[in-house]
Formats: structure tokens, sequence, C-alpha cells
């Protein structure tokens, strides 16, 4: 399956424009992109990392959320706030062909759903588009794809080469460097996102780790416990730095 490395990591909070300011001042990270999912209820900042990105989705209307079954990242945004807390809703991985996978996945007997198209309002009015296919979402369940529309102010030529020379005000130049899930049973979720989308966790001296393109995912034995996201600061000199925000355990440092 031509997997091109985790897209984003879809973070459940309360408010966007707050979460993300305090992120910035936290850790350095700029949140550039974002907007309003009008017709399903949900809104966000995006923190882009070269070609990965930090979704920070929070809730408007919540009756409006349920009243669309089928945009299952804002099902899964708000069964995390309904629970009262922040945190990891799931995550995304990008291929270049939406369709095709999937119809590659359903030969394969995966359960995984049909191709959906999506879009949102950017402030300044320019409609961003994608299209993704969904398993059951959730902390402990396989990834979902998506697709973009390599177009415009965030996903054309320009937008894409503008992210990666990116400097974060107070980091620097960085991308998404490791993802840690925590999982009560490792075999069985890796099992379930070979079946679902095809990722393949391979065990290793550290566990579980699976590669998608440049981008590792590992598995960590626990029922309870937070994800961690490490981000890799493209400077030798970077300080090592750590907060635990928002339902996620934030690690920074040099790549």
């Amino acid at each position: 399956m031509a997997i091109l490395g985790i897209d984003h990591l879809v973070i459940a909070v309360n408010d966007p424009d707050a979460a993300a300011a305090g992120l910035e001042r936290e850790l350095g990270l700029a949140f550039t992109g974002g907007g309003r999912h009008e017709a399903v209820g949900t809104w966000n900042r995006l923190a882009f990392l070269g070609d990965s990105y930090l979704e920070l989705i929070g809730v408007f209307d919540p009756a409006l959320v349920r009243a669309n079954p089928g945009f299952a990242v804002g099902q899964a945004a708000l069964d995390v706030l309904d629970a009262g807390r922040e945190g990891l809703a799931t995550w995304a991985v990008a291929v270049d062909d939406c369709g095709v996978e999937v119809a590659r996945l359903h030969h394969r007997g995966s359960a995984i759903g049909d191709p959906v198209p999506g879009s949102r309002i950017r402030p300044d009015g320019e409609v961003v588009r994608w299209v993704t296919a969904f398993p059951s979402l959730g902390l402990e369940q396989p990834p979902f794809l998506i697709e973009h529309e390599m177009a415009g102010a965030e996903w054309g030529p320009a937008a894409i080469a503008e992210r990666r020379a990116f400097s974060h005000p107070g980091l620097g130049r960085a991308r998404l460097g490791r993802l840690i899930l925590p999982v009560a049973d490792p075999v069985a979720y890796a099992d379930r996102c070979e079946d679902t989308v095809g990722i393949r966790f391979r065990a290793d001296l550290s566990g579980w780790t699976a590669h998608c393109g440049f981008d590792t995912v590992h598995l960590h034995p626990t029922a309870s416990g937070l994800p961690e996201v490490q981000l890799d600061v493209l400077s030798p000199d970077a300080a090592a730095r750590s907060v635990v925000r928002h339902g996620v355990d934030w690690l920074v440092g040099p790549a």
C-alpha cells in the first residue's frame, strides 16, 4: 500500500484558538492555518510540520456534529470532549489516490469505509478540499486515510515548498518525529492496523514499531497513559523540552 506518511494528528480541544496560543507560547509552534467546518459543527487550528501537521479541533455545535454521522473525525472529537477531557482523537495517513487504496483494501477484506469528500473554509474564504476513508475511529483504532486536493494556498506546490522551509518563531524548522500510542494490547492493535489500513507493525527491541513513509509510530503497552508526540527540530543546538498539554505529552528536541 502506498502510504506517503503521517498526514496529521487530530487533537480534540475545547477552544482551538486558546490551545494554539498556549502551545505557541510553551513549545514555539506557530498555528498558521485552520478554519470552520460550517456544515458539520467543528472548527480547527493547524500547525504545519513540513509534510505533516497538527490539528486542534473544537466543536461549536454538538447537535450539528451528531446530525452528520458520516463526519467521523467530528464524531471522534466530540466523543473525547463529551468524556470531559481533551486529547488525541485519531490520526491520519496520507495516500496519493484514496479511491485506488480503498479498492485494494476492500479486495483484501478490509472493512474500511468508502472514500468521502470533505472541505472547510479558510478565514480568507478559500475552500480547502480532500477525500477521506474511515475505519472505526478512536485512540485504540487504526488511523484513517486522506488524499488532499493539491492546489491553493495550503496544498499547491508553492504552499508545500513554503511549509517545508518554514521556521516556527520559537522553535525553528521542525517536523513530526515520532508518535507513541498507549494501547492495552499492542498485538491486537497491530493486527487491526494491518487488516484495516495496511499498516504493518513489527516487533523490535523497543516494542512494536511501524514506519509510515519517513514517520515512525510506536506502541506502548499500557491501558492508561498519554499519547506522546515527538517533534524534531532541524537545528543541532535546539534545546530539548517537554510539556503535557491537552491530553498529550509533547517532547521537542534536535533531530
